[in-house]
């Protein structure tokens, strides 16, 4: 019988009250594994040293965008195939059709539900509930 793993998310996201709300609502509503990163850059440095199941990442950051986050992921073999979704509190860049080329997988908009969030994730990335 084999054991099945829970998910493990990436959240990089500069606000650190969201990257807490998020890592409660997720492995209280999921159990999934959270792992946090304030930064762009550090953000990287985790997904290459333990690549997630997945990372939510914040497109609007200083230094180091979620753009340039992602294309920087898009650069390295053991992240490029790691499915994003990106969060955003502004509902204008919430167009995904201009991220699907990208490999963006969907846009969840700020302020989001924490009680459906990981439906909306598990939808976005086809897993099953």
């Amino acid at each position: 019988m084999s054991i099945i793993q829970p998910k493990t998310l990436l959240c990089i996201d500069d606000d650190v009250c969201t990257v807490y709300v998020i890592r409660v609502a997720l492995e209280t509503t999921a159990g999934w594994q959270v792992l946090g990163a304030l930064s762009g850059s550090e953000g990287l440095t985790m997904a290459i040293a333990q690549p997630p199941d997945a990372i939510l990442l914040d497109l609007k950051m200083p230094l180091m965008t979620g753009m340039e986050t992602l294309l920087e992921l898009k650069k390295i073999p053991t992240t490029q195939n790691i499915p994003i979704v990106f969060l955003t509190g502004r509902p204008d860049l919430a167009k995904q059709h201009q991220y699907a080329g990208l490999g963006v997988q969907a846009i969840i908009t700020k302020p989001f539900d924490v009680l459906t969030l990981a439906h909306q994730i598990s939808a976005a990335l086809d897993w099953a509930d």
